[in-house]
């Protein structure tokens, strides 16, 4: 294998199919090794002695299954990309998952020339369907369950809470938590945002509380996440907008006052957390003068350790045409900024910085 030429692993327990795939894919050993096992056992004993640019695996073998072999590419190579045969797919869910996975699903049967483009820009991508176990969605793995054919159950927990899903030759059977069973348990796990995960192979649950398909419940709690993941970012906005309305109240006086033109709040390194003034939708100049700024912060608290100063807290700078007055944000990586014309009321500006410096950082 020369140094540019990437290798290719190829994991099925049909010996024909993987005669097949070795015979037509021969022509492109120019641009990829290809080496065919027949077991998972096999695939990672070639995994543990060369590397591997690319992973096709089907889901349902004997001894180790495509999920266990996927688990260990991803613990143990996560530099590896995935792709996932199976015949047991549906159009929607290969879409969904093909989107918001780290691998990737081709169903059988497919054409010979689907499945090299597939290798071609998966092994030229810089960026593609690769990561670590962490990386995984719980939906990838109910996946695998189901187009595996698995009976088995799949144990989560996060934050505290715990819930099991039962599987039985793919289908998902039973679910329960704490207080919760069925589609309702379900539903439940599935919006738990990370935490861990165990499979239990032919782990089989006596009960039977969903009747649904696989891909119908997988799909609505797909939706149902996108659904809470929409109000949390519509929440998140609306506290952003009240405690911008919070800050513009506190430095009313301030604003108002003579000779004032803009107010900032920003981080140290210039990101911006307030502003009032005249450049709102100016957001370019906004950047520059945060930037500026930022500088200034710099450039004064390098000078002060020959002062033995340490850290600024407040700084009030007069030029020809324009008065700017900082102020450190106690406790927080934040200063509040004033910039206006010369006959600024410095010392009415300070005063009314004093009056409101405790519930500005409540509020950054």
């Amino acid at each position: 294998m020369t140094e540019r030429q990437k290798r290719v692993l190829i994991v099925d327990d049909e010996e024909d199919l993987t005669w097949t795939l070795s015979k037509k894919l021969s022509k492109d050993n120019d641009k990829f090794e290809l080496i065919c096992v027949n077991s998972g056992k096999e695939a990672i004993e070639v995994l543990n002695q060369l590397p591997v640019n690319l992973a096709i695996t089907d889901v349902r073998m004997p001894e180790v299954s495509g999920l266990e072999l996927l688990v260990q590419i991803k613990d143990l190579y996560p530099d590896t990309k995935v792709i996932i045969m199976t015949a047991y797919g549906t159009s929607d869910v290969q879409k969904e998952a093909n989107e918001r996975g780290c691998f990737k699903y081709i169903e059988k049967p497919f054409e010979i020339n689907e499945l090299r483009q597939l290798i071609l820009n998966a092994i030229t991508e810089k960026k593609g369907f690769k990561g670590s176990v962490s990386d995984f969605q719980l939906s990838d793995i109910i996946q695998l369950n189901c187009l595996g054919r698995l009976t088995s159950a799949l144990k989560v927990s996060c934050e505290g809470e715990e819930g099991t899903i039962y599987f039985q030759e793919g289908n998902i059977i039973h679910a329960e938590t704490e207080y919760l069973e069925g589609e309702n348990a379900f539903y439940h796990i599935m919006g738990w945002q990370g935490g861990e995960f165990s499979v239990l192979r032919n782990h089989k649950n006596p009960r039977e509380s969903i009747n649904k398909g696989w891909q119908g419940l997988l799909l609505e709690s797909l939706r149902r996440v996108d659904e809470r993941s929409d109000l949390a970012k519509r929440e998140i906005e609306r506290e952003k907008r009240k405690r911008q309305r919070k800050i513009e109240s506190l430095v009313e006086n301030i604003f108002k006052s003579e000779g004032v033109e803009h107010i900032f709040i920003q981080t140290r390194l210039g990101f911006p957390l307030f502003y009032q003034g005249g450049m709102t939708e100016k957001t370019e100049i906004m950047n520059k003068l945060g930037n500026k700024i930022s500088t200034l912060i710099d450039a004064v608290e390098n000078s002060s350790r020959f002062m033995r100063g340490k850290e600024l807290e407040f700084t009030a700078v007069h030029f020809s045409n324009r008065h700017f007055i900082m102020q450190k944000i106690p406790h927080q990586d934040a200063y509040l900024s004033i910039l206006g014309q010369p006959n600024m009321n410095n010392a009415f500006i300070r005063l009314e910085i004093k009056k409101v410096l405790d519930d500005l950082v409540k509020m950054i």
